[in-house]
């Protein structure tokens, strides 16, 4: 096929050219200048055409390509800056040239769709994220996701190794995001956070563990409804620590309006900061695509692991794109995102002649508390387990009614785990993340909050820790309902003499349908109660 590159001698466009050249397309590169000593073999011999994107499109059509593929960006920056920010698509829909983008930008590549109607009329293939999101990222979730039922999860996380090249594109369109608003689908709702928070770190070998953080991407906003997953969770990161702050702290800046827009002084600054530290770090890079889902009644973990060797991680872009110009005969007129386009098997081969390898692994996946009961598990009432089983975050809320005990010591204590104060009909909201085969969860009494982390503790049990203290919890099951006794405690990861530890008495059970808790916490010692709060929850709305 005739294929036209605008971008073409960028960090993606310029190894989509040479793909294209392997597999026997003619390509034409285009953009704003291109400087023909620069450019690698075999793009030097390749034709090329001078075009402003921004500017006149006519000179597309003296190239006499059948697909127009933009490789360009920042797609983010196109819709702050033009009236039409799909002025590229639409100008080959009305010359029936098909239309292929590497975005990465949600809005970009979800606003494609309004362009379906004269796309079909025309015959073209309008297809946007023809990129490692969503394109590559959606056909692995397809390929994982087969035989299972009820999606809980979808995970993405892309890593490359800082020898990687950076595209002012890429770099300009992670700093414009750093700290701004995100919306995060997680357990069946919208939950706000932001733009390169909540760093993990992520294993994607046994040698090569990289800290990703949550980014906006197509598919935090497409694949929520595309897959009917509960939680969809994408995050992204450096290889160098150095860098992963400097992220942070410009999003410190800008959720504090200390910083209210990125210039380009700042892009340039960060590119030249980077290239200094071209020489440290790795040339590998990853991708993971993790699903969790039930087959048979249980919860099963799938992962798909993509390793680049060889700096050759900045072609995993381009494969998209590589993968639909082997097979267009079967991609059907029409614009939309790029999802589910071929299968992750036709990906794989698109990248049998590079540096890249990949693995598959299943595991089961329970939830921390199905972990520790073992078939005791199955003995509790349906809307514990409901509470307890999730597998990214959720959200629960409800009322209940908070007794504080009395005397200065109580109050004390109590003030200093951050315990609420009484009251009657207080509005409960408990939010759970899981991290990395913990949990944490931060339950919020009208306006007071306190904070947990919860881990394994062995069979039947699970460790609780409140800032210092950490409490080993024997977990009992009897008649659907939980027992919480405290059986052993640290502070400051120092073992506890049993006459310290608080006596506890917390159950969890259900009634018509709720979760309902009751907690009651006295001091050791002198046994006097610091706080007890006792009520239901339940799933909050619209989850």
């Amino acid at each position: 096929m005739k294929v036209l590159i605008i971008g073409g001698t960028g960090v993606f466009g310029s190894r989509l050219a040479e793909l294209l050249h392997r597999d026997g397309h003619e390509v034409t590169l285009a953009g704003r200048s291109i400087g023909k000593g620069e450019l690698a073999v075999p793009l030097n011999s390749m034709a090329w055409l001078r075009l402003d994107r921004d500017g006149d499109l006519t000179p597309v059509l003296h190239a006499g390509a059948e697909v127009v593929v933009d490789a360009s960006g920042p797609f983010q920056a196109m819709r702050a800056s033009l009236e039409d920010p799909w002025r590229v698509p639409r100008f080959c829909i009305v010359h029936g040239l098909h239309y292929l983008d590497l975005s990465d930008d949600a809005d970009f590549t979800a606003g494609i769709g309004a362009l379906d109607g004269a796309a079909r009329a025309a015959g073209c293939v309008v297809l946007s994220g023809v990129s490692s999101v969503p394109a590559l990222s959606s056909a692995a979730v397809m390929a994982l996701r087969d035989g299972m039922t009820d999606l809980e999860l979808v995970d993405i996380a892309i890593l490359p190794g800082n020898r990687a090249p950076r595209g002012r594109s890429v770099v300009e369109a992670i700093m414009r995001q750093a700290g701004t608003p995100l919306k995060v689908w997680r357990g069946g709702d919208w939950v706000e956070t932001r733009n390169w928070s909540e760093g993990r770190p992520i294993r994607l070998a046994d040698d090569m563990i990289r800290r990703g953080w949550l980014l906006r991407v197509p598919d935090t906003v497409l694949v929520p409804d595309w897959s009917g997953a509960r939680s969809v969770v994408f995050r992204a990161g450096m290889e160098l620590s150095i860098l992963n702050l400097g992220l942070v702290g410009l999003g410190l800046l800008r959720r504090f309006c200390l910083i209210r827009r990125i210039s380009r002084w700042q892009v340039s600054g960060t590119l030249l900061f980077a290239r200094l530290l071209e020489r440290f770090g790795s040339d590998r890079g990853g991708m993971i695509v993790s699903v969790v889902g039930h087959t048979a009644g249980s919860a099963l973990h799938r992962r798909w692991t993509l390793i680049a060797e060889a700096g050759e991680g900045p072609y995993v872009p381009t494969i998209p794109a590589r993968t639909l110009l082997r097979r267009f005969d079967r991609c059907s007129p029409g614009a939309r995102p790029c999802l589910a386009e071929f299968t992750l098997a036709d990906a794989e081969a698109a990248m049998a002649d590079l540096e890249i390898r990949f693995h598959r692994d299943d595991r089961a996946a329970p939830c921390l508390f199905e972990g520790a009961l073992g078939p005791d598990w199955l003995r509790l009432s349906p809307e514990i387990r409901r509470l307890h089983a999730f597998r990214d975050g959720e959200p629960f809320s409800g009322a209940a009614e908070v007794t504080r005990g009395s005397g200065w010591l109580p109050r004390l204590a109590a003030a200093f785990f951050g315990f609420p104060p009484a009251g009657r009909d207080v509005p409960v909201l408990v939010t759970m993340r899981r991290l990395d085969g913990m949990e944490s969860w931060v339950r919020q009494f009208g306006e007071r909050r306190f904070r947990s982390r919860l881990r394994p503790g062995g069979a039947g049990r699970v460790w609780e820790r409140f800032g210092p203290f950490s409490f080993l919890i024997a977990l009992g099951v009897s008649d659907g309902a939980l027992d919480f006794p405290v059986v052993a405690g640290r502070f400051l990861g120092l073992p506890m003499p049993g006459f310290l530890l608080p006596l506890s008495e917390s159950r969890e059970s259900a009634r018509d349908g709720l979760f309902h808790f009751d907690v009651a916490l006295h001091l050791p010692l002198t046994g006097q109660l610091m706080v007890r709060y006792r009520g239901w929850l339940s799933p909050t709305p619209g989850t």
